[in-house]
């Protein structure tokens, strides 16, 4: 049986998945991470053997997203927001892990509006950004003459993709189960109607799932980050994977 943890994406939400996960790490041993968008982030720094308390650290210490500069895009693919202090911690944390277990992360290729994933050997810093480049908002990422975007904005929850590498029983943690406010929600359904991408998952799959049980909080909260959300998330993941440690433990240890 191969396991896996799923990472949604979501923004600064996501820093709820590093305190789920510091309660899940003593009791979970994933064979394959999966991450889309800021779940890539983590994703990458939990499979290259970062602890939970520095995954928490690194949340607490993410104010290279507490502003953007605002710009007018001068090409088609730019974004309405400068954010290259973030970017560069995109490249420090690349820089600082390199996976040490399967480990793969989806983006959104533009030319054909279909998900995309990437292994471990794959990966680089740019594909790191291109899982993360929210639409619009954000540079959209040209790689290999391609051009990707986010890759939470087909499926935020990429359970598909474990399905697709061969994972049975998974375990995921979704910071954005309840997407925050209209406008996002809009987006995200007019993308979905112009793809042909239907994921399908097959019978027989064990899933649990860790989220919270209402939007964690506003769209500009999931873009900007405060140390009052930060810190509020990371709690609230902690006591929703504490409510669930029983069932993984009883259902997900090794065999």
């Amino acid at each position: 049986m191969k396991t896996a943890l799923v990472l949604s994406a979501g923004g600064m939400f996501a820093a709820y998945q590093a305190g789920a996960w510091s309660v899940l790490a003593d009791c979970f041993e994933p064979d394959l991470i999966v991450g889309a968008s800021a779940g890539a982030l983590n994703g990458w720094a939990i499979a290259g053997g970062c602890t939970p308390g520095h995954l928490i650290e690194q949340w607490r210490t993410m104010d290279c997203a507490a502003t953007y500069r605002w710009r007018i895009p001068r090409r088609i693919h730019a974004g309405i927001l400068q954010n290259g202090p973030l970017q560069t911690r995109i490249d420090e944390l690349y820089a600082a892990y390199r996976p040490r277990i399967e480990y793969a992360l989806v983006t959104t290729e533009i030319a054909t509006r279909n998900p995309r994933i990437f292994r471990s050997s794959e990966i680089t810093a740019d594909l790191l950004k291109a899982s993360t480049a929210i639409p619009v908002l954000f540079d959209q990422v040209r790689i290999d003459g391609r051009t990707y975007s986010d890759g939470g904005v087909l499926a935020a929850l990429p359970v598909w993709a474990a399905v697709e590498l061969g994972a049975d029983r998974i375990v995921a943690i979704n910071a954005l189960a309840m997407p925050p406010g209209v406008i996002p929600k809009l987006f995200v359904r007019v993308v979905k109607a112009f793809s042909r991408f239907r994921p399908v998952l097959r019978t027989g799959l064990d899933v649990l799932t860790i989220a919270p049980t209402a939007a964690l909080g506003t769209g500009l909260d999931a873009l900007y980050w405060t140390p009052e959300n930060n810190e509020r998330w990371i709690q609230q993941g902690r006591r929703d994977a504490i409510a669930q440690k029983h069932s993984i433990q009883n259902c997900f240890k090794r065999e």
